[in-house]
């Protein structure tokens, strides 16, 4: 009381009276909810389950829970245990408490609560007395791990679990372990403080001490649905759906991709806080009128922004929900969820952080009594199986007292087992528990080591504290400037990975490189192209020839000079001579549209054009002296072959290269000659470029690779190998030029690669791959008994920045570290160092740093700025718009892009221009345009367009329905169709349905099982006395076996290898189950394996599914789909593995999803009709008739499964979706007009 009345001596007047007048409120609100006493109900009527509760059961009834939600609670105890009074404690706990004794079930797929009499826990009691201290522990932690994996069958088995484990005489472990359907963190002190008080009694032969308990958990789920209705409900839904409108889901990085279902594996990393900054922070907390819970999640906020780069933040925190007397004393699941949601936008400072904190706080707590799950199915979320709704980051301070034993039990000393089970449950991506310990405050951060390592958790903990630290002591400095590592970490970052100094020539440029190697081996073939050669000698004479008549034209250092040239000896004679002159050479590509030719030429005003006679008709207008290198050689071989003198020097401009603008126009990047330079020195080196190197020249000269390609070779004395347009083709011919001229060095972007064939090329030493992602199975592919370098480089930075050397192991292939003379950071938006593992932009400083770009001052500003950082050497870095981040070992993970730039085969493409383009189209109101990569190494772009209103109508006709190929005919199921069809909720409920009426204590066969044994479960949940589950795949049938042992099923599921059709089972079953139906059961092989399965059954078995009904009727397909049939980016990647499956692409069944029942022209008839419960005829003949109830254009059939489980449950799939699609058969190309009244007669014919 008293700290309060301090808190509120430190308040102005008006906060002072805003602060009460919201107790107040509080107050009125509380005394209301306390005035609505909650009432007992009749046990007799159905009892609902709570909010919370709900969700659990939805998780229990996907199979999705496992053990994730078991919540045990392990206890030490020494000296003299009384085993039956602790036995007879328990089981009066349980008869004290409902939530204990209560199993779920279903009543018309409604979830209730189903309460048990009292009855005797078990407590089994394990002897590890005999072995020795380690062997005792070792098996101890075996013995509790098992428990803690061991999953709760809610329908049958009470929620709570009880094990005793003596190690010695005077020394147990009791394990007690409770659902949290039923339990929550207040209830485990709850419980052992009732089992403190009851077993103190039970000693000395005295009954429960404990008051008989005001309600049940029943009574409040069944008060909390009537008090969660009207005014109420809405006022608390209003709030937070304004609150959390367009919620951003948090993007923290992880370590490892995010599993398509959550495992809720786990892991923790201590924390503590020392009592200096524990005192601090209390000080702070103190001083603006929060609360220790509100400071700490700040400093957490502020933490997670940093690491995500995000300015919204939303974080999960409990609330225990015990805010009425009569609840206080029970074990039930009453916490509830709150999301705890600020906006850090602006950059504001610790202070106005921690005061929106206290905002969000605040009002949280005063709309804390809508259930989270209620909160859920409003809000309705994007939902994944991988991950929790609106919040995936939880924070929490606890109260110290939870953390240790705040109980006795006589002649006992009690504590927790430290040790209690190695595998941590974890529900969320990170979990940050704290508590105040005397002087100090520790916890642990949780996590999921599904996505993140031990090392990355370790730091974030460590960036914490720092962070922490930082803001307490300037709070009102703006929290971008709140360093996050110590000094260590800095200087690796900054400093030791960028320690990159190497000797190069800085006194030469890139053209004497070449003429130093003229000296040493004049005769050494310098260039080939088809049947021409050039020695060292040869070339240097005719680039000198060049280069002494272009002076005469006007070149001089600084001068842009042209060169539009197909491949060919000539362009490389035209690109030395324009250096060696001392201009810079600005390739033309004659293959690019005109427009953007026209630009290129306005904008640079090369006043030299180096070109060939027959590229002439294809270039636009303009004002440049023309050099044909072709028809004007004659006169430009009258010039002496002498080396030229020329003032050029490294820092004059050796290109001008144009990549793509975002404004629709691209952009000429200035290159200097000392980067070129450094740049030959660093990769003759780092590929071991020798005089018996052949370096293929694959790149355009359009594109910055080229000139690496080309001073590589020349720089080193190496033959540098030009091929036509058409042999460059990446493929066979490429492949095979490659082998016959033994070239031993390419540089390549990996989707060229990509489509080469896998063939024996001895002579290839080397391989860089650039200008776009690699994906991993290029290197394991190409990289064997050879140099495989993944690099990366903006043109901003001459061509290339990183590089690393990748090995067949290689995962996701990192683009390396700096190359010599160079120097990376990685930059928030605030451009502050980040730690290793977190996104950031990638900045480039460096020799190789390009001056700019030509005629856009205020672009180069923009792009290269002044280095932020002091104490570094360099004076600018490019901003390069590229995301990455620093992996532990030093090495840079490219993440992609931040702006819309995206690079197709090695190019940087700017959508906007390609966009502006679109929108210029009559029928285009708005475009977008992405690049998608629906094939491995085959990128491309995509345009999305809004169209005018006639185009809109006929694309709304094709809305929602897709084609798929027959998945069921093929078996081409993955992980992800697998999951689909054992999650079609649905087929499982029918399936229920079925199973729940026929199987209880009753012997079961179930055919294909698959991996997870979903059906066998079913069977097994609804009382089956025994199940034989036959798999015909190995590896299937090991994976089912593995699961069913995990969840302690075994001796009721007996999974069998083998084949239904040859298999015997150890008795007779009294029910069949199987899922093996398609659209067409007889067709695709279900009747033949079910009608043999009878053997399996005694003479009055039964059957699940007891029938299956195939209907038919005639159709007219959508216009769109007619006129533009094809696959989704989905149902394609299926229908490509069919096809590789079969070995060649085929006319294959095709199926519709979402097929509109208003196209049905005829009748629905029966096209086959399979009758489970009877012998069935493997061949039979029928006749139908479709009577035409709508005139229309017919275009073929429809079939589609009807399958009844059991009497009554129908699961039809054209009336909902599901893991079975209805089957097209076109007939009539073009369709045939038919009118109302029209009959179509047919003859169904079944040969099985």
């Amino acid at each position: 009381m008293n700290d309060i009345k301090k808190r509120l001596a430190n308040l102005s007047p008006k906060q002072r009276e805003q602060v009460l007048e919201k107790l107040r409120q509080q107050q009125l609100i509380q005394t209301a909810k306390e005035s609505q006493v909650i009432p007992v109900i009749s046990r007799e009527q159905v009892i609902p389950l709570s909010f919370a509760q709900q969700r659990l059961w939805f998780l229990e009834k996907m199979a999705l829970s496992s053990n994730a939600y078991n919540m045990p609670l392990t206890l030490h105890l020494v000296g003299k245990l009384d085993y039956v009074a602790l036995q007879k404690s328990l089981n009066q706990i349980i008869a004290r408490h409902e939530t204990l004794r209560t199993t779920f079930s279903e009543i018309n797929g409604t979830p209730v609560q189903i309460i048990k009499p009292p009855f005797e826990l078990e407590l089994p009691k394990k002897d590890l007395s005999e072995l020795t201290p380690s062997e005792a522990t070792t098996k101890l932690q075996q013995l509790l791990q098992q428990e803690n994996e061991l999953s709760f069958n809610l329908e049958v088995d009470p929620p709570i679990r009880a094990g005793l484990f003596q190690l010695g005489t005077t020394e147990h472990i009791l394990q007690i372990t409770l659902h949290h359907i039923a339990s929550d963190g207040w209830s485990l002190t709850v419980l052992p403080k009732e089992l403190s008080a009851i077993y103190t009694a039970a000693l000395e032969d005295q009954p429960s001490p404990l008051p008989p308990l005001p309600i049940q958990y029943a009574d409040f789920a069944v008060w909390q649905k009537n008090y969660l209705q009207g005014q109420t409900l809405s006022s608390q839904l209003n709030y937070w759906k304004e609150k959390l409108l367009d919620l951003p889901q948090l993007q923290l990085p992880t370590d490892h991709p995010r599993p398509a279902v959550e495992t809720f594996r786990g892991a923790g990393i201590p924390i503590n806080i020392p009592a200096a900054l524990t005192s601090k922070v209390k000080q702070l907390t103190q001083k603006q009128g929060t609360t220790l819970f509100m400071t700490l999640l700040a400093a957490f906020k502020v933490l997670l922004s940093r690491y995500s780069g995000q300015e919204s933040v939303a974080v999960g925190s409990a609330i225990a929900n015990r805010n009425r007397s009569e609840i206080e004393g029970l074990i039930g699941f009453f916490v509830n969820s709150l999301v705890m949601y600020t906006d850090l936008g602006g950059d504001p400072s610790f202070t106005e952080v921690l005061n929106r904190v206290k905002q969000t706080a605040l009002e949280a707590y005063s709309h804390q009594d809508i259930p989270f799950e209620k909160l859920v199915e409003e809000l309705q979320p994007e939902r994944a199986l991988s991950q929790n709704p609106l919040f995936q980051v939880v924070f929490a301070v606890q109260q110290s007292e939870i953390f240790k034993p705040s109980f006795n039990l006589p002649n006992l000393e009690v504590g927790w087992y430290e040790g209690a089970g190695a595998q941590m449950t974890v529900r969320f991506d990170i979990e940050l528990h704290l508590w105040p310990v005397g002087e100090e405050i520790k916890g642990f951060c949780a996590y999921n080591t599904d996505l993140f390592s031990a090392e990355t958790i370790s730091r974030m903990v460590s960036h914490y504290q720092n962070l922490l630290s930082a803001a307490v002591e300037t709070p009102s400095g703006p929290i971008s400037q709140l360093p996050l590592m110590t000094e260590p970490e800095l200087d690796q970052i900054l400093v030791e990975w960028n320690n990159t100094k190497t000797d190069y020539p800085t006194d030469k440029c890139i053209h004497q490189l070449f003429e130093e190697q003229v000296e040493k081996t004049p005769d050494a073939i310098a260039v080939v192209f088809e049947q021409q050669k050039l020695t060292y000698s040869q070339l240097n004479s005719k680039a000198n020839q060049l280069a002494h008549y272009l002076p005469k034209l006007g070149v001089v250092p600084e001068t842009l000079v042209g060169i539009c040239v197909e491949r060919s000896v000539e362009m490389v004679v035209g690109l030395l001579a324009i250096l060696k002159a001392g201009g810079a050479y600005v390739p033309l590509d004659p293959n690019y549209p005109q427009e953007r030719l026209e630009y290129m030429f306005a904008d640079s005003q090369v006043s030299v054009l180096l070109t060939q006679e027959q590229l002439l008709a294809q270039l636009p207008q303009h004002q440049a002296q023309v050099v044909f290198l072709d028809r004007d050689w004659e006169k430009i071989a009258t010039e002496t072959p002498e080396k030229v003198e020329s003032e050029v020097s490294p820092q004059n401009l050796a290109y001008v290269i144009y990549t793509s603008g975002s404004t629709g126009k691209p952009k000429g990047v200035l290159v200097e000659h000392k980067g070129l330079c450094n740049l030959a020195t660093v990769q003759i080196q780092a590929f071991q470029v020798n005089s018996n190197s052949r370096v293929l020249q694959f790149a355009s000269l359009s594109f910055d690779a080229s000139i690496s390609e080309i001073v590589m070779a020349l720089g080193s004395g190496a033959s540098l190998y030009l091929g036509s347009r058409n042999t460059l083709m990446p493929g066979v011919g490429m492949s095979q030029w490659l082998r016959n001229n033994k070239i031993t060095h390419i540089t390549i972007p990996p989707s060229a690669l990509a489509v080469m064939p896998k063939e024996e090329l001895p002579d290839l030493k080397t391989i860089v791959v650039a200008g776009e992602a690699c994906p991993p199975e290029l290197i394991s592919q190409w990289s064997v008994g050879r140099q495989f370098v993944n690099a990366y480089g903006p043109t901003e930075s001459t061509v290339c920045a990183t590089m690393a050397e990748c090995s067949p192991e290689s995962s996701v292939p990192p683009i390396g570290r700096p190359i010599g003379n160079t120097q990376i950071y990685i930059l928030d938006r605030n451009l502050q160092p980040i730690p290793i593992g977190v996104p950031g932009e990638i900045y480039i400083g460096g020799v190789g740093l390009a001056r700019g770009y030509l005629n856009q001052p205020q672009l180069t500003q923009e792009k290269f700025i002044s280095h932020p950082l002091r104490n570094l050497t360099e004076e600018r870095l490019y901003k390069t718009g590229d995301l990455a981040r620093y992996l532990p070992d030093g090495n840079i993970e490219f993440l992609g892009r931040i702006d819309n730039q995206v690079k197709i085969r090695g190019f940087r493409i700017e959508p906007g221009e390609i966009e502006s383009v679109l929108r210029r189209h009559p029928q285009v109101q708005q475009a977008v345009v992405i690049d998608r990569e629906d094939t491995p190494g085959n990128k491309r772009l995509v345009a999305y367009f809004v169209p005018e209103p006639e185009l809109e109508q006929n694309i709304q006709k094709m809305k929602g329905i897709e084609l798929w190929p027959s998945i069921a005919e093929y078996y081409v199921y993955d992980e992800l169709l697998y999951y689909a069809m054992t999650n079609d909720h649905r087929r499982n409920q029918s399936y229920q349905v079925a199973i729940n009426q026929l199987v209880k204590d009753r012997v079961v066969v179930e055919i294909g099982t698959g991996k997870d044994a979903i059906l066998a479960r079913f069977c097994a949940k609804a009382g089956a006395k025994k199940i034989y589950a036959l798999e015909r795949d190995q590896e299937t049938s090991q994976l089912a076996k593995a699961c069913v042992d995990k969840l302690g099923l075994s001796a009721q599921i007996e999974i069998i290898h083998g084949d239904a059709m040859t298999v015997n089972l150890p008795e007779l079953a009294d029910v069949c189950v199987s899922e093996i139906v398609g659209a067409i059961g007889g067709s695709e092989g279900a009747a033949v394996i079910i009608n043999n399965t009878r053997r399996f059954l005694k003479p009055d078995g039964a059957m699940i599914p007891e029938r299956s009904v195939t209907k038919i009727a005639a159709v007219t397909i959508p216009e769109p789909l007619l006129n533009q049939p094809k696959f989704t980016k989905v149902s394609g990647y299926y229908t490509q593995k069919i096809f590789e499956q079969v070995g060649y692409p085929f006319d294959l069944r095709v199926c519709i999803k979402g097929f509109p029942q208003a196209n049905l022209l005829s009748n629905r008839e029966i096209f086959e009709d399979l009758d489970f419960t009877k012998s069935l005829d493997t061949e039979l003949t029928h006749q139908i008739q479709l009577r035409i109830e709508k005139s229309g254009r017919l275009d073929g059939f429809l079939v589609w499964l009807n399958l009844h489980t059991i009497e009554g449950e129908c699961i039809d799939i054209l009336e909902h979706e599901h893991c079975w699609l209805p089957v097209y058969f076109p007939v009539f190309e073009p369709g045939i007009d038919v009118s109302e009244g029209d009959v179509i007669e047919a003859v169904c014919s079944r040969k099985l």
